[in-house]
């Protein structure tokens, strides 16, 4: 396996951790979400990706890279690999996150993740970024918010990424209540 810059930050996170990344440049965003989803695979974790299309393509060629058989891994589930947007359509009602939906929705493909072994489970969500792009600034904090108590109940880490582009409102402001809701903060 290679060598990952973020091995140590990864061994420390706690098991309902909430974090964001916001970055300017997307590799660096890439590589640290590729070392994020390598740690867990290798401490033995189910990782579950939901992703744009053109993030999950990077994601898999970097896992490859590491020298992860992915598919072999998408077999087990210990990978999951999903559409953001096809996601979001499974709890979204009227432009808002429905409580109930989410739950549902997620609960189920953490069931999946952890499987018959009960896998730790560890997550990544790109809906957020989405919605923050499309303007949806209440949605996006409540949709955290519903993540947020989801990682409590279910001992779960969670990583999320916002481009520092595409915010549509004062980019301070937005940036800092973004953090607000997060227990750690990468900004690059």
């Amino acid at each position: 396996m290679i060598q990952r810059p973020y091995t140590a930050f990864w061994g420390e996170m706690s098991a309902f951790e909430h974090f964001v990344q916001i970055y300017e440049k997307e590799e660096l965003y890439l590589d640290t979400l590729a070392d994020y989803a390598g740690h867990g695979i290798e401490s033995g974790d189910a990782v579950v990706l939901i992703l744009t299309p053109t993030h999950r393509e990077a994601i898999e060629l970097r896992l490859r890279r590491q020298g992860f058989g992915v598919s072999a891994l998408q077999d087990d589930d210990q990978l999951i690999l999903l559409d953001a947007a096809g996601t979001l359509t499974k709890f979204m009602v009227n432009d808002w996150p429905d409580d109930k939906l989410f739950e549902g929705v997620v609960t189920s493909i953490l069931r999946r993740a952890a499987g018959k072994n009960q896998r730790k489970v560890r997550a990544f969500g790109e809906m957020v970024a989405l919605m923050w792009a499309q303007g949806q600034c209440g949605a996006t904090i409540r949709l955290e918010h519903l993540w947020h108590a989801l990682c409590k109940k279910e001992s779960l880490p969670l990583f999320c990424a916002y481009p520092k582009s595409g915010h549509t409102e004062h980019p301070h402001d937005s940036i800092s209540q973004l953090c607000a809701i997060h227990s750690k903060v990468l900004i690059e």
